[in-house]
């Protein structure tokens, strides 16, 4: 086995360097690069041998991707920002000696039309209860 120096050092020229597109032309560079960057992370060490595994594979990510184009279409933003609005929503357990109520973080007016825009119903305040 031998090692083609020449062409490491030209490789080497490329690193950190991509070249991306995109059909929309109302995403910037760093929504389009982030878009890219996320699909690297959601498929990154699958590998599936069998050809109904990669079909359903490539089904799944074809309709992920058209949930966040008709996320972005209604709400009229980013994946990335409704992303980062939805991400701060959160179920917190509370104890105490009356026993364990689940709550859910009161939505702010971009999260709660974000879900109208989706047609996403809010969730309950109160998601569970368990009486001591």
């Amino acid at each position: 086995m031998s090692i083609n120096r020449a062409k490491i050092k030209t490789e080497e020229r490329l690193d950190g360097k991509y070249l991306i597109a995109t059909s929309d032309p109302h995403l910037s560079a760093e929504d389009t690069a982030l878009g890219y960057k996320n699909l690297l992370e959601a498929e990154y060490q699958l590998f599936h041998r069998l050809e109904h595994r990669i079909r359903a594979h490539v089904l799944l990510c074809w309709l992920a991707l058209l949930l966040v184009r008709v996320a972005e279409r209604r709400t009229g933003l980013t994946w990335r920002r409704i992303n980062t609005e939805l991400a701060r929503v959160h179920a917190v357990t509370l104890t105490g000696s009356a026993g364990t109520a689940v709550h859910t973080t009161p939505l702010t007016t971009t999260q709660a039309a974000i879900l109208r825009d989706c047609h996403v119903p809010a969730p309950t305040t109160v998601t569970a209860l368990d009486p001591a």
